[in-house]
């Protein structure tokens, strides 16, 4: 999915419902004239479109776009198609294929192949492969191990973004449904913790193997540890790539580790092939570092070498961030986990994460508590990590904090005429609907003013600020609008508290109107002038969260970015923003709010709650906008915080 104009079906999917040109130019940081272009590009690259328009905008036709990709895709229609295409035919060719022969197989004029040949070149840069040729005849030199790598990367830019498409595979390997069912209980009757999300990748390697194998193409034992379809990009050009890690996960042997045996007797059985021993080994390490980790409650005396590592920095994670995570069985779970991180960062291999964006997004501490151990193990132990394997260690520590949003307390009268018992039953659903943190009490229409929220069979006689009517018996829906007005309320609440907050922090110095021509780390610095200049934090602070950035984009949600350092090392707590309608690329998302947020010492626990919120207020789109639109200056953005405290009102 390497074409530009994917990216609006990306983000029409993201959506229920109807989007304006204008909403998706702004959301794209693209002209209302290129989304114009870009949906007649997607209805253009095949039947049937797969973008429906009308008076409300646009939105995706789903049906149509897995219609489409039930088809084959025509390599002619688009270069990238023919590239892959040609890599494909090429990996698989140990005789190489002849340019002529190509060109008419494919339709196109030999010219046009050439061009093509060009960015495959391009393409196999970097990758262990060459393009070699001779006359008409091209082949491809280089390992057995990197013509995998090169398949697994074509075909997850060919799947959907970031996830192996299984329906893909099974068109191929119809027995692969039932080997993923059986692998995952196999690892846990084996004593082991499944990772089903990315078992996926584990999947695609297994197919690419057994495909090869089948070919004669078997692994070379030297190359069973190299790097794999996801090496990091970024990683040390210089790096070991056959360096043994296999001292870092435990159980390692094939004597003492069950999972050798299970693919073994998994792929023989359901697929009908018996993988050579360089491949086999190179599976079950596969499986052992991304897609299972021993568990801690099998009774085994199982003690991970890091466990003392991660106890401490776990045990510096929260004292810096003010949270409870003493507890030795999560430190041993984290500990295993952290031996496989260790044995991927050997690899330059990462394990991919589909819930990235949303634990961004919807639990940005429980990342950046992610973060902040991630950059410790980097500091202690020198594991390098990426965004996916960051989101990982979140998932790990919000499980164990079992995180709930503080509830405010929302009380909540109930106005019904007496008959029978239905008050009291209508009174107890509603009470089993709002759940935590509600007092729901019975209330005649005369006092039932000084209650958050009424809920009235029949109209109060007099005003209330929150009603739900609902029917003495209710119903579903009217459980849910009353539901629905209780998480209205908390959250209006909570952006009148942070839009407060803000204008009392925010001082008119810290405030900055446009971003364009600057890249990230010249807008950290630009607003770190302003807190320095402000007296607020110093160079240092300002470095801090700069490195911070280069770990993991602060870019929360859409929109918004909230970079800071992992220190609460301000002189006093302070915050710069700036705001531009134009948007600019924060590592891939369109920003149009930056807030550098400075925290000192004494406002740590205030930070906690400041940063959530913050997040959660501006991942609202509206809210974002109305901010970019109205605060032209420091007295406009005022204004605009003071608006946001309106529904609270």
């Amino acid at each position: 999915m390497g074409e530009r104009w994917q990216h609006l079906i990306d983000d029409l999917m993201r959506v229920d419902g109807w989007t304006t040109a204008a909403q998706l130019a702004d959301r794209l940081g693209v002209t209302t004239r290129t989304v114009r272009s870009w949906v007649a590009t997607a209805n253009a690259a095949g039947e049937p479109a797969v973008i429906r328009s009308g008076p409300d905008g646009y939105r995706v036709d789903l049906a149509a776009l897995a219609a489409r990709s039930e088809r084959p895709a025509d390599p002619r229609d688009r270069p990238g198609g023919r590239q892959a295409l040609l890599i494909r035919r090429l990996v698989d060719a140990e005789d190489g294929v002849d340019l002529f022969e190509t060109a008419a197989d494919l339709h196109v004029s030999e010219s046009t192949l050439e061009g093509d040949l060009s960015r495959v070149r391009a393409r196999l840069d970097g990758t262990g492969l060459a393009l070699d040729r001779h006359g008409p005849i091209l082949r491809l030199a280089g390992p057995e191990a990197a013509r995998r790598r090169v398949l697994g990367e074509l075909f997850r830019e060919e799947s959907a973004r970031g996830r192996v498409a299984l329906d893909a595979l099974r068109r191929r390997f119809p027995a692969l449904p039932g080997f993923r069912d059986a692998l995952i209980a196999g690892l846990d009757d084996a004593g082991y913790a499944p990772n089903e999300y990315a078992i996926d990748d584990v999947l695609l390697h297994l197919a690419i193997a057994v495909d090869r194998v089948t070919r004669d193409r078997s692994l070379d034992e030297r190359h069973v540890h190299e790097p794999d379809a996801d090496a990091d990009a970024d990683a040390d050009a210089d790096a070991d790539a056959d360096a043994d890690a296999d001292a870092t996960v435990p159980g390692r042997g094939a004597g003492d580790d069950p999972i050798d045996a299970l693919l073994d007797a998994l792929v023989s059985d359901l697929l009908g092939v018996r993988l050579p021993a360089a491949d086999l080994a190179h599976l079950s390490r596969l499986t052992r570092t991304r897609a299972a980790t021993r568990r801690v409650d099998t009774g085994d005396p199982l003690v991970s070498p890091r466990a003392a590592l991660v106890r401490g920095i776990v045990r510096r994670a929260a004292s810096e961030y003010l949270v409870d995570l003493t507890d030795d069985e999560f430190i041993d779970r984290l500990a295993l986990h952290v031996d496989n991180l260790a044995a991927r960062s050997a690899d330059r291999a990462f394990s991919r994460n589909p819930l990235t964006a949303q634990i961004k997004s919807a639990y940005p501490l429980i990342y950046e508590l992610a973060v902040y151990v991630a950059s410790e193990l980097m500091r202690t132990d020198g594991i390098r990590v990426n965004d996916d394997e960051i989101a990982y260690l979140a998932m790990h520590l919000g499980a164990h904090l079992d995180r709930r949003r503080a509830a405010d307390e929302v009380s909540i009268a109930i106005d019904a005429p007496a008959y029978h018992d239905l008050r009291d039953t209508l009174a107890a659903r509603v009470a089993e609907t709002a759940g935590d943190g509600v007092s729901v009490t019975l209330a005649a229409s005369t006092d039932v003013s000084a209650a958050d929220l009424v809920v009235a069979v029949v109209p109060p006689a007099v005003p209330v600020p929150r009603l739900v009517l609902v029917a003495p018996l209710p119903t579903t829906e009217d459980l849910e609008r009353v539901r629905a007005e209780v998480v209205s309320l908390r959250r209006a609440r909570r952006t009148a508290r942070l839009a407060a907050r803000l204008a009392d922090t925010i001082e008119p110095g810290f405030f900055v109107r446009g971003m364009r021509g600057l890249d990230r780390e010249d807008v950290i610095r630009m607003l770190g002038e302003r807190l320095i200049e402000g007296g607020a934090v110093d160079r240092a602070y300002v470095d801090g969260a700069v490195e911070r950035e280069r770990m993991s984009s602060t870019a929360f949600a859409d929109h918004l970015a909230v970079p800071h350092a992992m220190t609460m090392s301000a002189r006093r707590t302070a915050i710069a923003i700036a705001v531009d309608d134009v948007a600019i690329d924060w590592a891939g998302t369109p920003v149009h709010v930056v807030a550098l947020i400075a925290f000192a010492d004494s406002g740590r626990a205030e930070f906690q709650e400041v940063f959530d919120q913050f997040v959660e207020a501006f991942a609202e789109r509206e809210n974002v906008l109305r901010l970019v639109r109205g605060a032209t200056d420091h007295a406009g953005l005022v204004a605009e915080l003071a608006r946001l405290m309106e529904p609270a009102a």
